[in-house]
């Protein structure tokens, strides 16, 4: 079984920064596809980044290309999320999530195990 815990989360103004991390633990074959969705109220949730963990591919959602870099540091078993030049359209729940097969990536219900979320709130 994995279990995944998020941290990093905040209140942030229009502009700023925040480094997500997501901490992983479990089977590494359970998870060699991670990724970060979010969730706004009233809104669908929506992947954000992905990231192969045999090998490094990331792929990202078109509106956070460019501002946000997911990342892993393999031998602490964690996936970061740095998000660089914040909107108030960013503000949402930020989950982690581990999934296996990265051709499915963009369909939350690939991923198998999820964490518990922490909040952005970006404001103007």
């Amino acid at each position: 079984r994995v279990q995944l815990m998020e941290s990093g989360g905040g209140s942030v103004q229009a502009g700023g920064s925040l480094r997500l991390s997501c901490a992983a633990s479990g089977s590494a074959d359970d998870r060699k596809l991670m990724g970060w969705f979010r969730q706004a109220p009233g809104k669908e949730r929506e992947g954000v980044a992905y990231i192969y963990t045999d090998g490094g591919v990331t792929d990202y959602a078109d509106s956070v290309k460019g501002r946000f870099t997911i990342s892993q540091d393999s031998a602490k078993y964690l996936v970061h999320l740095q998000m660089n030049s914040l909107k108030p359209e960013d503000t949402a729940m930020y989950y982690c999530a581990a999934g296996n097969n990265w051709f499915l990536r963009l369909k939350p219900s690939e991923y198998k195990y999820w964490g518990q979320g922490t909040q952005v709130t970006v404001s103007s």
